[in-house]
C-alpha cells in the first residue's frame, strides 16, 4: 500500500520525525482556510501539493507556492482535478513553507535482490535517485543494514558520513534516520523514502517530503485501514479492489505470467 504524502508525514510524526505543518484540503475554499490559519500565526506563504501516488508532481505543476490566502485559493483551483501520470487530484496539501539552505535524498527500502534491508543517502536531493546515480554515482551511498542491529546512532553517522552530508547537518540528519528506521519497522514498511530531507536557513533538518509503502501481508498486526481513501489511487487498480482482485498498474501491454499447474 502506497501512501499518500500527507499520510506519510502523519507517520513520521508518530516517530518524531520533524516535518513542516500542514493540513489537507478538498476544495479551493478549504485551502484559502488553512493558509488564513497560517497567515494568523504569522506564516502567509503556503505551498500548495498535489496529493498524488506518483512522482514528478512539481515538473507536472502540482506543486506551487503561494504568497497569501488568496493565492493559496486560487493554486489550489489551479491543481485540484488535474491529471498527473493518469492520476486525478482530489487533495491538496496546505503546507508551511520552508526555507530551505539545502536539498538532500534519503531512504530505506527492502533489497528483495540481496535479501536484506538497504539505506540509500546522497548529497544530491530534490531529484530522482535514478538520475543522480546515472550522471553522478559517487553521490549516491548504498549502505546495507542488519536487520538485527538496525539504525542506532553509529550507523545513522556511517550512512550520512558515507552520503557526504555536510557538518552543519550532520548530527540532524543522524537522529532523522534513525527515527525513520523506527517508523520503517514500527509500519511494517517497504519503502521509506524522504526527497527532499532539507537543511533550513535557520540549521535544522525536515523531511519536507515523505513516500511510503506499506507491506499489505503484516495487515493482521497494521491498522491499514486508517490510510484507505475510497476512490482515490489509480482507477484501475480501485476497481480491481473493489473486485477483491490483486492488480498494480505497470508501463506497455496487458501480458499473462503463467506458472504451470492450470493456474492460467
Amino acid at each position: 500500500m502506497d501512501l499518500f504524502e500527507y499520510q506519510a508525514k502523519e507517520l513520521f510524526a508518530e516517530y518524531g520525525v520533524p516535518v513542516p505543518q500542514g493540513k489537507v484540503a478538498s476544495t479551493a475554499a478549504e485551502a484559502r482556510a488553512i493558509a488564513d490559519e497560517f497567515a494568523a500565526a504569522g506564516k502567509s506563504r503556503v505551498v500548495v501539493k498535489a496529493q498524488v501516488k506518483t512522482g514528478g508532481r512539481g515538473k507536472a505543476g502540482g506543486v506551487k507556492v503561494a504568497d497569501d490566502p488568496a493565492d493559496a485559493q486560487a493554486k489550489a483551483e489551479q491543481i485540484l482535478g488535474m491529471d498527473i501520470k493518469g492520476h486525478t487530484v482530489h487533495r491538496v496539501l496546505i503546507e508551511e513553507a520552508s526555507a530551505i539552505a539545502e536539498e538532500y535524498y534519503f531512504s530505506f527500502l527492502l533489497d528483495r535482490a540481496n535479501r536484506t534491508f538497504l539505506s540509500i543517502c546522497s548529497k544530491e536531493g530534490g531529484m530522482e535517485i535514478e538520475e543522480v546515480a546515472h550522471t553522478d554515482p559517487d553521490a549516491v551511498a548504498k549502505v546495507a543494514i542488519d536487520a538485527l542491529k538496525g539504525a542506532p546512532a553509529d550507523v545513522a553517522a556511517d550512512i550520512v558520513a558515507k552520503g557526504k552530508l555536510p557538518a552543519a547537518a550532520a548530527q540532524g540528519a543522524t537522529e532523522i534516520i534513525t527515527k525513520l528506521w523506527d517508523a520503517f519497522v514500527g509500519s511494517d514498511a517497504t519503502l521509506v523514502e524522504v526527497n527532499p530531507l532539507i537543511l533550513t536557513e535557520d540549521g535544522r533538518v525536515i523531511a519536507l517530503d515523505g513516500k511510503v509503502t506499506l507491506d499489505e501481508n503484516a495487515e493482521f498486526r497494521q491498522d491499514l485501514s486508517r490510510f484507505e481513501v475510497a476512490a482515490e489511487g489509480d482507477p484501475l487498480e480501485v476497481r480491481a479492489k473493489e473486485k477483491g482482485l490483486n492488480y498494480v498498474k505497470l508501463d506497455g501491454q496487458v501480458g499473462i505470467i503463467g506458472n504451470g499447474a492450470g493456474l492460467v
